[in-house]
Order: structure tokens, then C-alpha cells, then sequence
């Protein structure tokens, strides 16, 4: 008999389906380049295609929450799936009639990038209602290990079928992949607390969230650190990484670095899924990003592949696991009613930084090169945390503590 959260059918049903919609996740990201380069489509179109997913993705991350706290997270993640698996089935269509135009493109990115706003916040609330308070940590971390998984598998897989029978089949089966998601999601029973949440009337909601932006210090921590260090973060993976490797190695020495970058997130979270959950999580946490901070500025200078592949690997390890220490913290200090809102001002912070992120790092590097730019974002990730440990209300909290429960309070009386 599987051993912590595996012990609970639910849980098992839903880490099933999250893996099974990374696998196709994954597909689509092979196919789309290929089908709209291969057409009538150019680099143009398929940026074009891409901001229209992103930006509907990041317009609804706001309203899922709202609605996940209204009718429950598990009905707004069905939803979603059943979009998401139309969505790409007449994308598929489309593919399988020819090349198809712009219009034929950017409809679907946009149902898709909808479908993942509004999933997003809401699956943050799923395991809160599955697990029990202790197993939450664990929880976290195997859902996050059957993600990267995918993560790590997918393109792989998706580059097979896309080589050997065109975008039409990978489409085809990302398709699937929601509708075997939405079917487990409809048969998933969560427990009395998901009964008692979904559904439940939203009067005095709504006051209650405002005290939480108001007066959660926790929260206006964790929302500037999420913000400052994936601005550092994204630019030096998403620009910085590939100039980097494109003047002093090669392409396969690239694909190389991405799935050590892959394979050490997965590591971390599977340190995270056996580890107990820390009593002062903010000290762990501040830990871990002094730990990637350091492995992320020796990347340019550790001598090659190897050492480079060495500093991402450690960088990694600590990010993923430091990932379900502020996800884990979040979802038990948040009052269960409020998750999903909670949840999307982080996400917002996360997904929001993006564009910026690579605008302002294509600058830096035009100008400075990229080997900077690595300690730069190193000491900005590390400073940050640093800069947040200082909080008394960060500093102090303690696992299980949840946020009315008059422990914010105490703390922001406190002295550092």
C-alpha cells in the first residue's frame, strides 16, 4: 500500500491526470511551432499566438480565483479541461484540413490561455480539500514531481509523434489529455472540507479577502518576493541562458543544460515530498535561495558544460524544492474559503513578471553580454529573501499557522 498522500484514492486519481495533461501539454509545444512554420505562418504569427495565450492566461488568473472560492476549485478545473480539450481538438481539425490561417491559430490560444487562468488558482485549492494539514507538504511536492515528470518526458515524446506523423496526431493527443483530465476530475470525491467550501454562499467573502490584502503581511511578502525574483529569474533563462550557450557551446550543449534545469526541479521536489514539513519555513526558505543565488551566478564561469551544468543543477534542486515550502506555507496559513484569490495574486505576481522580465534582460544583454547578467540575478534572488527574512511576520511564522488566527497580529508587534 502506497505510503502518505498515495494511501488516498483522490489524491492518486489527480497526480494521474496531472501527469497525463503535462504529456500533452508538452506535445502542443512541439507541434504548434511546427504547424505554423511549416504553413503560411513565420516567426511573426507564432510570437503573435504565443502573446495572445499568455495574455489571456494572465488577464483570467484573477477572475479563476474569484470563482474557484465561489463554486469550488474542482468545478472551475472541469471547466477549464473541457475548453482546453475543445479548444485543441479544433486546432487538430483545422491542422488535419491543411494549413490553417491566422484566425484558426490565435482562437484556440486564446480558449487556451482562458482555460489555464482560470485553472491555475483553482488547483491550488484542490489538495487542501484532499489532504489532511500534515500531508499537504508531501502532497505538494508529488503533485509538482508527476508535473515535471511530464515536464521532462513530454517534449521527447511529442517530437516523436510530431517527426514521424506531423503536429496533427501530437495536437490530437494533447486534446486527450484534457478530456482524461476532466474525466478524473469528475469522478474525484474530495473530502468535507472540499463539500463544505463548494458551493458554499459568498456572503462576507469578499470583506474578508480585503482584510487579507490589507493586512497579510505574509502575503505582501511572498507576492514581492514571487515577483522580484522570477523578473530575475525568467530573464536569465529565457535570454541571458541561450545567448550564453549560442556564443561558447551549441545547441545540443543547450538542450543539454535544459533538462539538468528539468531533472534538478524534479530532485527538489522529490526532497521536498520526504522531508518533514519545516516548523519555521521562512528560515528554509531563505536558505534554499541563498543556495540559488550562488548556483546561479557560477553558470558563465564554472568551466563549460559540465560546471555549467553542475550550477544549474544545484540552483534546481534548491528552487524546486523551495517551491513547495511557499506553496505549502501559503495553503495552510490562507483561510480555506479565500484559497483560490489568495492563490492567483501569487500566480499574477509569477505569470505578470514574464514580459518584463525578457524585455528588460534582452536590453542587459544587448549591452553587457550575457555572462553578467548571471551574478546580477544570483545576488537579486539572494538579496530578496534576505531583504524578506528582515519581516517579522515572515521571519516568525510558524507551520500550520493560519492568518486571523492572531499570529500576523503578534508578529507585527514584535521587534526583529
Amino acid at each position: 500500500m502506497p505510503d502518505g498522500p498515495l494511501r488516498i484514492p483522490g489524491f492518486r486519481l489527480l497526480v494521474a491526470g496531472q501527469l497525463a495533461s503535462m504529456l500533452g501539454d508538452c506535445c502542443y509545444a512541439v507541434a504548434l511551432p511546427w504547424l505554423v512554420l511549416g504553413g503560411r505562418g513565420g516567426t511573426a504569427l507564432l510570437g503573435t499566438v504565443l502573446a495572445c495565450y499568455g495574455v489571456a492566461r494572465a488577464a483570467t488568473i484573477p477572475l479563476g480565483g474569484v470563482l474557484a472560492d465561489r463554486w469550488g476549485g474542482r468545478r472551475i478545473m472541469l471547466g477549464a479541461d473541457v475548453v482546453r480539450a475543445a479548444a485543441v481538438a479544433a486546432l487538430a481539425a483545422a491542422s488535419a484540413a491543411g494549413a490553417p490561417g491566422a484566425l484558426a491559430l490565435v482562437l484556440p490560444a486564446l480558449l487556451l490561455g482562458v482555460g489555464s487562468g482560470l485553472f491555475l488558482p483553482a488547483s491550488y485549492t484542490l489538495l487542501p480539500a484532499l489532504l489532511p494539514a500534515g500531508q499537504l507538504g508531501r502532497g505538494n511536492a508529488l503533485s509538482t514531481m508527476a508535473n515535471q515528470l511530464g515536464g521532462v518526458l513530454g517534449p521527447s515524446f511529442g517530437g516523436l509523434l510530431v517527426a514521424l506523423w506531423g503536429s496533427t496526431p501530437a495536437l490530437l493527443v494533447d486534446a486527450g489529455s484534457f478530456a482524461l483530465s476532466a474525466a478524473v476530475l469528475v469522478g474525484l470525491r474530495p473530502g468535507r472540507t472540499a463539500e463544505r467550501t463548494e458551493g458554499a454562499a459568498p456572503g462576507g467573502e469578499g470583506s474578508g479577502f480585503a482584510e487579507v490584502l490589507r493586512r497579510g503581511r505574509l502575503l505582501h511578502v511572498v507576492m514581492v518576493v514571487a515577483l522580484v525574483c522570477n523578473l530575475a529569474f525568467n530573464g536569465t533563462m529565457e535570454v541571458a541562458l541561450p545567448d550564453w550557450a549560442h556564443r561558447d557551446l551549441g545547441p545540443a550543449d543547450y538542450g543539454a543544460l535544459l533538462t539538468v534545469l528539468g531533472i534538478g526541479s524534479l530532485a527538489g521536489s522529490a526532497i521536498a515530498a520526504r522531508a518533514r514539513p519545516a516548523r519555521q519555513p521562512a528560515r528554509l526558505f531563505a536558505a534554499l535561495a541563498a543556495v540559488m543565488g550562488l548556483g546561479l551566478a557560477g553558470v558563465p564561469y564554472a568551466g563549460g558544460v559540465v560546471g555549467a551544468g553542475a550550477c544549474i543543477a544545484v540552483y534546481s534542486v534548491a528552487s524546486g524544492w523551495q517551491n513547495i515550502v511557499a506553496v505549502t506555507m501559503l495553503q495552510t496559513w490562507t483561510p480555506a474559503r479565500l484559497l483560490g484569490r489568495v492563490m492567483s495574486m501569487v500566480m499574477l505576481a509569477v505569470t505578470g513578471s514574464f514580459p518584463v522580465s525578457v524585455a528588460l534582460a534582452g536590453l542587459a544583454v544587448h549591452r553587457l553580454g550575457p555572462a553578467p547578467f548571471f551574478p546580477a540575478a544570483g545576488t537579486v534572488i539572494a538579496l530578496t529573501v534576505a531583504l524578506a527574512l528582515a519581516q517579522p511576520a515572515f521571519r516568525r511564522h510558524r507551520h500550520g499557522e493560519v492568518f486571523g488566527a492572531g499570529s500576523e497580529r503578534a508578529g507585527a508587534r514584535g521587534t526583529a
